[in-house]
């Protein structure tokens, strides 16, 4: 009980740091680029909002997953791109202010398609008074504790460049170890079940993650836009805040069996990750 009592109150302060962090990364003209590359926004979008959620899906349906499983990794699809995609990115030679951008809108327009996509899969895989839907207003707290910390770092970057700079690498420090703990906090709330559920939603987790970076970079490469900008959304609707969906699901759906998913997820992706950008960034060298 303590243990859930320490973790339900450290998570808001931990994903308040790491949006603090993304909007110490933001401008008002990352808001604005979507008018310099609509098409490249619109496709990142139309992968990260709709293609996302049925492929997901699809992969609850095909792997079978348990009920509470299968909600939690349409929990991870419906949450927007975290500010690791920027890093892998850049590591593998994608267009970052496209990353940005595309974080930076995602943050706002999941204000509305998550609790969409999070009840429509609550209705389908839950049987009726398991689990109730998410409330508006636990869906403004959710998003007052995602906006408001992305606002001050945007008011800091505004009003003193300088110090946001230096700012930003320990926030991103301290991001990255908050993220590690969250993680281990959800493991360790399901510690007596955990080994099942990784092998229940395991594979479920890493076909997900495979299949969204994969359509990521190849839909956009298909629909003729550039092969920088094919990375960015790759590693935008492949990499997903996880934080803000293990929060969901402690503290707002109070169901820790749908945190499992996206813990799980989230250790995958780093190693999914970084191979996907060593094979793009290694053919955009031998296409030079």
């Amino acid at each position: 009980m303590e243990q859930s009592a320490i973790l339900t109150l450290f998570l808001p302060i931990a994903l308040g740091i790491i949006m603090l962090g993304l909007g110490l990364s933001l401008v008002i003209d990352d808001f604005k680029r979507v008018v310099l590359y609509p098409k490249a926004v619109f496709i990142g979008l139309l992968c990260q909002m709709v293609i996302l959620p049925v492929v997901c899906f699809s992969i609850t349906i095909a792997f079978n997953l348990p009920p509470a499983l299968a909600v939690g990794l349409m929990l991870l699809a419906a949450s927007p791109g975290g500010a690791t995609a920027n890093l892998f990115s850049h590591l593998a030679k994608g267009d970052v202010a496209l990353n940005v951008t595309l974080t930076a809108v995602n943050s706002v327009l999941t204000l509305f398609t998550l609790p969409f996509i999070v009840n429509f899969a609550i209705a389908h895989f839950m049987q009726s008074g398991q689990v109730v839907p998410m409330q508006f207003s636990k869906i403004i707290e959710v998003f007052a504790i995602v906006l408001v910390p992305v606002g001050v770092g945007m008011f800091i970057h505004h009003k003193a460049p300088t110090f946001a700079k230096k700012l930003e690498k320990p926030v991103k420090i301290l991001s990255a170890v908050f993220l590690v703990l969250i993680i281990i906090g959800a493991i360790l709330k399901e510690r007596a079940n955990f080994l099942d559920y990784f092998q229940q939603v395991g594979l479920a987790s890493l076909a997900f993650n495979v299949i969204s970076m994969v359509l990521g970079y190849f839909v956009p490469m298909l629909l003729h836009i550039s092969r920088k900008q094919s990375i960015a959304i790759g590693m935008e609707i492949g990499i997903h805040n996880g934080t803000l969906a293990i929060y969901i699901a402690l503290n707002v759906i109070g169901n820790s069996e749908m945190s499992i998913p996206p813990a799980v997820y989230s250790i995958l992706m780093f190693f999914t990750a970084a191979l996907f950008g060593y094979i793009v960034s290694r053919n955009n060298k031998q296409r030079v």
